[in-house]
């Protein structure tokens, strides 16, 4: 193995420990939210967690189910009438992103702005807020795993209004105690312990006094529905194959190729996010990645699993626990593989709150104020497609939100492409109309305004030598200007078309 990987092992191995116990909640919820078997999410968590970091470049970014999918994969799950169906569908759209990484399409994450990249990871880190309160407090009736605004029997806001009602003194005291642990374990001399991070001493700490409840304070003691619970029995025969005989049926092929484009996708924005909040500044390569999510996905549907992609929720708390190289996606890969065959019993005492108060860490370090303090210092053409897409997120779900984010975000492209295209100096008798750059198609506009407005008896030069381009449908609104012109004994001059 390389050296840069073996060498970084007392920070990556802590790490993938954390993220192991933050995933696996997240795997069963996902599973869960998608009307899919919960063993369905385990197998994606473990695929993307073994197979994607064997292939991939990038350093810090964990890939497994995503609640984003889950409404597809509902959808598809219900549309085919059969898991193992959809199961085949997995496998299509793993082949088609393959295709997508040979064919070098990872470039299309470099299209969007930076203000809605920075608006997706502030957005993650308010839903983790909003979303693991709750639970923080041992109101467990929405789903660990949801992203989603609407929640059971209402939304997001009616969950967090709720909460105070059902409180549940025991998860209270566990994340009240957790959150004393992460925070000032990082301001202490215990930092220093590289193997050790803070949110792996949570969890012991945390479940150990769950049990000590138990016998101590029977009253404050967690019921096993505000713990860990995984899949038990004969898990091999709970596994749903692919379905073969349907791949005839056209409507597994579009469910292939809408899996392939919004996975691609998902996973592309979740990279460039990532890469924005690794301290070494280190660059993943998209087409690579898109090569590792295909492979893993094909693998994902082959073993019956859910559809994969880079996860900024794990990636984040991977970040945040010090990890150094994608050994951390590694090793969490192996703990959950090892957790679901020989340690369920073990891993069903911890609590969710714990887990949940390590996410609400996660989330106001991706949300703090500086962040949106450094946003403002930008300007308004930034910072509000970055609150634009936080909004739209919090209120709808991650794809929407950056979709929502993106078309504000070119409107002020647009804005700033059509300020001070041109130049208007008055000399007199003459007035030279100087383009500074580029011309597109919606500077007609200011410029028959501008031709309306000019005097007669006047010389116009246009002068065009300092634009890098001029839009067809403005060379010819110019030159008809031009040949028009004289009737208001204009003359016309024209440089540079």
């Amino acid at each position: 193995m390389d050296s840069r990987l073996t060498g970084n092992l007392k920070y990556d191995i802590p790490a993938g420990v954390v993220v192991f116990l933050v995933a696996l909640p997240l795997c069963l919820g996902i599973a869960l939210a998608s009307g899919a078997p919960l063993l369905s999410g385990i197998v994606a968590g473990i695929v993307g967690g073994l197979v994607i970091p064997l292939i991939s470049r990038a350093q810090l970014s964990v890939s497994g189910p995503a609640a984003g999918l889950a409404a597809i994969v509902l959808a598809g799950i219900t549309s085919l009438q059969s898991f193992q169906a959809f199961a085949l569908a997995v496998v299509i759209g793993g082949a088609l992103q393959l295709g997508l990484g040979v064919l070098r399409a990872g470039a299309i994450s470099h299209f969007f702005p930076s203000s809605v990249i920075k608006g997706m990871l502030a957005a993650i880190g308010v839903l983790l807020i909003l979303k693991q309160l709750p639970h923080a407090i041992g109101y467990d009736k929405d789903n660990f795993a949801s992203e989603s605004f609407k929640a059971e029997g209402g939304n997001t806001f009616t969950m967090l209004a709720q909460a105070p009602q059902a409180i549940e003194w025991g998860a209270f005291l566990i994340s009240a105690v957790c959150l004393a642990i992460l925070v000032g374990w990082e301001k202490s001399r215990l930092a220093k312990i590289s193997w050790l991070p803070a949110p792996l001493v949570a969890v012991l700490v945390a479940t150990l006094g769950n049990e000590l409840f138990k016998v101590a304070v029977p009253s404050l003691a967690l019921e096993q529905k505000h713990l860990v619970t995984l899949p038990t029995g004969d898990l091999t025969s709970a596994l749903q194959l692919p379905d073969w005989s349907a791949i005839a049926r056209p409507e597994v092929w579009v469910l292939g190729v809408t899996l392939a484009i919004v996975a691609s996708l998902e996973t592309l924005l979740n990279l460039e996010a990532v890469d924005r909040i690794d301290p070494w500044h280190r660059k993943s390569p998209p087409n690579r990645e898109l090569v590792a999510q295909g492979v893993a996905n094909m693998l994902s549907g082959f073993a019956g699993g859910l559809p994969v992609t880079s996860v900024i929720v794990r990636s984040s708390a991977n970040t945040n626990a010090g990890a150094r190289t994608r050994v951390s996606a590694l090793t969490h890969g192996a703990l959950l593989l090892l957790a679901v065959v020989f340690a369920a019993g073990l891993l069903s005492h911890i609590p969710l709150a714990c887990l949940a108060t390590i996410l609400l860490v996660t989330g106001y370090k991706l949300a703090k104020p500086a962040i949106f303090a450094e946003m403002r210092k930008l300007g308004w053409n930034h910072f509000i497609p970055f609150v634009v897409t936080i909004v739209a997120i919090v209120l709808t779900d991650l794809l929407k939100g950056i979709a929502i984010g993106l078309a504000v975000g070119v409107l002020f492209v647009l804005k700033t492409q059509m300020s001070r295209v041109f130049d208007v100096i008055h000399e007199g008798a003459r007035v030279t109309i100087r383009f500074n750059k580029a011309a597109y198609f919606f500077t007609q506009g200011k410029l028959v305004a501008l031709f309306e407005r000019l005097p007669s008896d006047t010389h116009v030069v246009v002068d065009a030598q300092g634009a890098s381009y001029v839009d067809h449908d403005v060379a010819e609104l110019i030159r008809r200007f031009q040949q028009t012109a004289a009737r208001r004994n204009i003359h016309v001059e024209i440089r540079g078309l």
